[in-house]
């Protein structure tokens, strides 16, 4: 195929896949912002973990609290916990890999925290040991899908949030993440910092 053609489809693919995923995710996206928002304003702080292009939209997250999203304002308590390679590393050698997020959730969570936990296939053993150990801790859960939500989607309980993306190929899935990303930020900023 030309690759001019190629282009094109990617982009008529994403597009495609952000009007399917409209409707579909919007209510989930207002619900998981305002147990986010609820979280920062009584003092509790986001987590965030992922793996691959997963741990970068969780760092991503992590700095539109921590700095700034669109708006001055203060800077909010987000922990990425996919940036410290002394503690992944010792974690993963001295346990297990799927342990790297969870042993510092049992650490860091505390009760009325947040995790918002990444995957495109809901599948990632160690993203759904956090999870567990999220649930451990009294951490709510603001998960990040795709595909038919993998094993994510049946930990989940009652004060959880899935926004599952309506998508199978991980480039498209990643997208509308990115896109939940910044809606999250920008809703959190607005119920903080500009309510009406």
């Amino acid at each position: 195929m030309d690759p001019h053609e190629r282009i094109i489809q990617h982009f008529h693919e994403s597009i495609e896949t952000k009007q399917r995923a409209i409707d579909q995710l919007t209510p989930r996206i207002v619900e998981a912002a305002e147990s986010l928002a609820r979280c920062l304003q009584e003092d509790g702080k986001v987590l965030s973990c992922g793996n691959g292009g997963s741990a970068g939209d969780a760092q991503h997250f992590s700095s539109e609290l921590l700095n700034r999203f669109e708006m001055e304002r203060p800077g909010l308590p987000a922990i990425a916990l996919t940036t410290d390679s002394s503690t992944i590393t010792s974690i993963a050698n001295d346990y297990c890999y799927r342990d790297i997020f969870a042993k510092q959730v049992r650490a860091l969570g505390q009760n009325g925290d947040v995790l918002l936990a990444i995957s495109t296939s809901g599948n990632s053993d160690n993203v759904v040991a956090a999870i567990e150990a999220a649930h451990e801790r009294g951490v709510r859960v603001v998960a990040l899908t795709g595909r038919d939500g993998g094993a994510m989607a049946p930990l989940l309980k009652e004060g959880d949030v899935e926004i599952r993306v309506p998508a199978q190929v991980t480039a498209r899935i990643q997208e509308v993440h990115l896109l939940v990303i910044h809606c999250l930020c920008d809703l959190i900023d607005q119920h903080l910092f500009n309510p009406e």
